[in-house]
């Protein structure tokens, strides 16, 4: 039952916002009484922070899937970029508005958790970039890691770059292609324009 209430309270949190959606509109979504769900989860915080790690959770495994492809760190990142931008697809920018305004500290301890995530895999990604000689060996792993990461978040800044101007999927091709650029070798940029003049076919 617990896993039927963290998944139903997942899909009512992302339709219409973690602060709008009560015990309540889940129960009776449920077809369950609201002591059913109080059973499981003592309080409503408690269920935001589980939807919030299992929504966390997913989306690191999906990332951490594409990473036993075996395929070059150029093309790992457009498979990332991918995935990300069809997740964020599902996602209603509403509901992580309200999350992070009437949430914030879990917020706060997500965003934090799915930073040192990303850090790591930035920092694999571009330690094997340089071991294949895509990426130029005198990089600062960590420092481009942390440079990547610190852009990845703030493109999603509305106020930055807002959406009608700058629609999701052009945004992280162009960031994407931006931070490449900057790092690849001479081979590596055959395999970067190959694989842009390929998503533009």
């Amino acid at each position: 039952m617990k896993t039927e209430i963290l998944k139903n309270a997942s899909q009512l949190f992302l339709n219409q916002g973690f602060k709008s959606v009560t015990m309540d509109d889940i129960a009776t979504h449920m077809g369950i009484s609201k002591k059913t769900i109080y059973a499981n989860y003592a309080h409503k915080i408690e269920l935001v922070h589980a939807v919030g790690y299992e929504l966390l959770n997913n989306v690191q495994c999906g990332v951490q899937n594409l990473l036993t492809e075996h395929m070059n760190p150029i093309e790992e990142l457009y498979e990332i970029k991918k995935y990300v931008i069809q997740h964020l697809q599902g996602e209603k920018t509403s509901s992580i508005q309200q999350l992070i305004k009437y949430y914030p500290k879990i917020f706060e301890e997500l965003r934090s958790k799915q930073y040192e995530f990303m850090r790591g895999c930035m920092e694999r990604n571009i330690t094997r970039g340089i071991e294949q000689g895509l990426f130029r060996e005198n990089l600062d792993v960590e420092f481009i890691s942390r440079m990547y990461q610190i852009g990845i978040t703030n493109i999603k800044d509305q106020t930055i770059f807002p959406t009608e101007k700058f629609p999701h999927a052009g945004l992280y091709e162009m960031y994407l292609e931006y931070h490449l650029r900057g790092i690849v070798t001479p081979e590596g940029r055959k395999i970067l324009n190959h694989l842009i003049h390929s998503n533009q076919d």
